[in-house]
């Protein structure tokens, strides 16, 4: 049976022993309650026995060790009263279990609410897939659909699969995954989300990824692996939930003796004192304060394209005292252009596309996208080398020659005159980036490009300095150029002409003085993304700095590594919130269950205590509920 299931059973069995409580009697009296209350007890309570007795076994107590002894105790001494012919309390037993499982339904129905955005990203996902096979237009089943396929996307209709547009021109709804307000326009070349939904056009794709590889695929495992992680701060209240348990049952044991033995009270009353203590101490808000929150924060954040890998990632988030943000692709588009060429455009231009046309890098792309449109066709290169951090070489027919920065020249003799540093100066002094071209053991000119900054990169920069995060932003550019971008942005520190191989390194050398969350996208920023206290990868990087990353932003938008930040920060303090009142509450409940301030007329029979029990549960949950509905 289902908690709810049991719930409403117990419940409407609990009903007229409620009446009985107050003076309407049952036919049959006593014997009655005792038919009502056993299925109660072994349909409503058997699972919490049930973990109580394998607890015991392993001699550890837990919470249904504390539900069970204050239930047990109730029924068997009403079922003792029953025959000797005493007042019963088999209500009492009913009631503590309606009123834990109420207090555990309502965990399932936050639990579902959390879980809902994982719900609808599921059912996003397109039935069947229009592929061309033979030369035709044929529907296939989603799981048939294979990487390399060129799929047919009509109006209305969802993207099956990840892919790249190869044909047509459209605009797509991407909100559902990403959280992207507005349609995406789509032409050749563009990348497709699964799930998304085309509005106007038609368009052919390549498939590029399928099954558990599309982002919607991994975008709900990492929802769903974050919602059953636990934060390291659970593990403190598990330990002091271990010590809490048989504290309280001495605590209780106490209580009768103190009522029983010396202050002569009778037996029935303390044993209903000592009942109340076993019954207001236990910590089940405990238990829901850390999962409650967890779950609502990576489920709100997984609406808003902000994907929260763990409950570990939450207390990271905490105290971080410097952002530092890789260059391009995660501040700037990443997408540079040629804006100046300096010297013989076409021998320049040309000399640098045959030099470029086997790299993969951004600026090359820029070098071989400004060549094309000059109709230069790239010459064949021989014996071509990369130079980490430096530029490329290599031979063009008998011509040995090179392009890359001012070191890549000191290091092949290749002499840079004094008219031409100057120039690279004031190019770099604008915010671009130069590159050298060399031919013959010479300079014959340079290529000046530019990526510009994100539009929300400035905003998100502000925000940090606001929340008191110190914004540091890192690149291989050199030093002119990275200032540049970052007086624009508004960022103060920057360390400029690093290589890959160094990021982590300077992570490193952060971390002496706080903490640090690392922001990137690409696969030379992976180790500094393991190095740092947070990791926060952009979606569109590799799959090498997601998997390195703690967060991963869907939307690639500066600002929200800033949302990232104040959601972590917000759900751990929604936990310690839950956790402080979870705690403060059963502190201040167990003096008023065991009398203490009985003579105040203050007391607390077990029913009431049960009751106060679940309404503790009951605002821990809605407390995590309400996370929801705060501002990021």
């Amino acid at each position: 049976m289902t908690t709810r299931s049991r719930f409403s059973f117990s419940l409407i069995l609990t009903l007229p022993l409620v009446a009985e409580m107050f003076g309407l009697h049952l036919p049959g009296g006593v014997w009655t309650m005792l038919a009502l209350t056993t299925p109660v007890m072994v349909i409503g309570g058997w699972p919490f026995f049930k973990s109580a007795w394998s607890a015991l076994k392993n001699r550890f107590a837990n919470m249904d060790t504390l539900i069970s002894v204050g239930t047990l105790t109730a029924y068997f001494y009403s079922l003792y009263a029953a025959f000797a012919v005493l007042d019963v309390y088999f209500e009492i037993a009913a009631l503590l279990i309606v009123f834990i499982l109420l207090g555990q339904w309502l965990e399932e129905i936050t639990k579902g609410r959390a879980s809902s955005a994982i719900e609808k990203l599921v059912g996003l996902q397109a039935k069947a897939a229009t592929v061309i096979r033979g030369g035709r237009e044929t529907q296939v089943a989603l799981d048939q659909v294979k990487v390399g396929d060129i799929i047919v996307v009509k109006p209305g209709e969802k993207v099956p699969v990840d892919g790249e547009v190869v044909e047509g021109r459209s605009s797509v709804d991407e909100s559902l995954v990403t959280g992207e307000s507005l349609p995406v326009e789509k032409k050749p070349g563009d990348h497709v989300i699964g799930a998304s939904i085309n509005k106007t056009g038609s368009f052919r794709f390549r498939a590029t990824k399928v099954g558990s590889d599309t982002l919607l695929a991994q975008i709900i495992e990492l929802v769903r692996r974050a919602q059953t992680s636990r934060a390291p701060i659970q593990r403190l209240a598990d330990q002091i939930s271990g010590y809490f348990v048989p504290i309280v049952l001495v605590l209780a044991v106490l209580t009768f003796n103190v009522w029983y033995v010396l202050l002569g009270a009778g037996m029935v009353t303390a044993l209903l004192f000592a009942v109340a203590v076993v019954v207001i101490a236990c910590p089940c808000a405990l238990g829901l304060a850390t999962p409650t929150a967890l779950m609502v924060g990576t489920g709100r954040g997984a609406k808003l394209g902000i994907l929260i890998k763990s409950g570990e990632v939450l207390e990271a988030a905490r105290n971080i005292k410097y952002a530092v943000f890789d260059k391009t692709g995660t501040l700037t588009a990443g997408r540079p252009v040629v804006t100046d060429v300096i010297g013989d455009a076409r021998l320049v231009l040309g000399t640098a596309a045959a030099l470029e046309a086997a790299s993969e890098h951004s600026l090359a792309t820029a070098v071989l996208a400004a060549a094309k449109s000059k109709n230069l066709q790239p010459e064949a290169v021989k014996n071509f080398q990369a130079v980490e951090g430096k530029g490329v070489v290599g031979r063009i027919g008998q011509d040995k020659a090179l392009i890359g920065n001012p070191a890549l020249f000191a290091d092949r003799d290749v002499a840079v005159g004094r008219s031409d540093r100057e120039r690279i100066g004031e190019l770099q002094q604008q915010g671009k980036t130069v590159m050298l071209v060399g031919r013959k053991g010479k300079l014959i000119g340079l290529i000046a490009l530019q990526d510009r900054p994100k539009p929300t990169a400035a905003e998100a920069i502000a925000e940090l300095k606001r929340l008191g995060v110190n914004p540091v932003m890192i690149t291989g550019d050199n030093e002119g150029t990275a200032r540049a971008i970052a007086r624009e942005l508004g960022i103060d520190s920057v360390i400029a002409g690093v290589l890959p191989s160094e990021k982590a390194e300077r992570v490193k050398a952060l971390q002496q003085t706080g903490k640090v969350a690392f922001v990137g996208d690409g696969i030379n920023d992976a180790p500094a993304l393991a190095q740092a206290d947070l990791g926060i990868a952009m979606g569109s990087g590799t799959d090498v700095a997601i998997e390195s990353g703690g967060i991963v932003l869907v939307k690639n938008n500066p600002q929200d590594a800033v949302r990232a930040l104040r959601l972590s920060q917000k759900t751990f303090g929604r936990i310690k919130l839950n956790l402080f009142w979870a705690f403060i509450y059963n502190l201040a409940g167990i003096p008023i269950a065991a009398g203490a301030f009985s003579g105040l007329g203050l007391v607390l029979n077990p029913a009431l205590a049960g009751l106060a029990m679940a309404f503790s549960s009951v605002s821990v949950v809605v407390s995590s509920l309400l996370l929801a509905r705060s501002r990021i």
